[in-house]
């Protein structure tokens, strides 16, 4: 696929001409990246967008345990266009996951593009206001994954049955039950005399299977408590994670959106200019 077709492929690129697409063409370089590396890092100057033209890219946010990655790029997919706009710090590092060949169009030489083919640049606005409203609707309807529901799948028989005696040995019919029965024991081995009383005062064995009883219950509790555990770390990472992508994609949007509203002022100033001129004109 040539540089014309793959721009083609972009939407931020897809409505312009031949003639602004041949142009802008012209404009990219070639970038090699090998696995592992980094393209840019989350902080750097926003000064470039890339198209791959071969590989593969993670987007990633944060660092160390905080480390997410907001989502993977493969072959004529792009990122980075929003530099582009408003030549701001990345908001995301971009790191290879395999060897890749990359198409670089400079902040520097988009500008200048722009500023030679006004009409292009009317396109090219009209496309991020498009993906702008996409990415609203987007993230007003998407639901982040049940953890919960993930974790219970994960469940071994014996968890299960945990979670189980975890819940009614907590709960207030164990206690009427438990109660009852021992209430009934005592009162059976006090009121009657043997050979029907089996376990007479001080109750020998009633304490033997109450200490049995809550030596094989306590274990299993404790299980069941470190699988608690184990889904509320599930549940913060996981809402780490959709709050951090919201942030970021929320500043993207609000970025793109006041770099859109100061070019198309800047373009309607441009546009209404000569009109002015030629009036002055008429009239002298």
């Amino acid at each position: 696929m040539d540089r014309i077709e793959l721009l083609k492929t972009i939407p931020l690129f897809e409505s312009l001409e031949n003639d602004d697409l041949n142009a802008l063409a012209h404009k990219l370089r070639e970038v090699s990246v090998d696995a592992a590396h980094t393209v840019f890092s989350q902080g750097d100057e926003g000064d470039a967008m890339y198209v791959i033209e071969d590989g593969a890219v993670d987007i990633v946010a944060g660092a160390g345990k905080q480390k997410v990655t907001l989502t993977s790029l493969f072959k004529q997919q792009y990122f980075g266009e929003l530099s582009l706009l408003d030549g701001a710090p990345r908001s995301a590092s971009a790191v290879a996951s395999r060897p890749t060949h990359l198409l670089a169009l400079d902040r520097e030489d988009f500008i200048e593009f722009i500023k030679n083919r006004p009409d292009a640049a009317l396109s090219i606005m009209h496309e991020v206001g498009e993906r702008i409203r996409a990415t609203n609707e987007l993230m007003t309807r998407t639901v982040t994954r049940n953890v919960l529901e993930e974790e219970d799948r994960k469940l071994t028989m014996g968890e299960r049955v945990a979670d189980m005696v975890a819940a009614f040995g907590g709960s207030w019919p164990f206690i009427f039950i438990f109660g009852g029965f021992m209430a009934a024991w005592m009162l059976w081995n006090s009121v009657l005399h043997q050979p029907l009383a089996f376990d007479p005062l001080p109750f020998m064995f009633l304490n033997l299977f109450l200490s049995t009883l809550a030596a094989l219950q306590a274990p299993i509790i404790m299980m069941s408590q470190n699988r608690q555990s184990t889904k509320d770390k599930a549940l913060a990472v996981n809402d780490f994670q959709v709050n951090l992508k919201n942030e970021v994609s929320i500043d993207k949007i609000l970025r793109s959106q006041a770099e859109v509203l100061q070019r198309l002022t800047s373009l309607e100033q441009r546009l209404a200019a000569p009109r002015h001129v030629a009036i002055d004109g008429s009239k002298g």
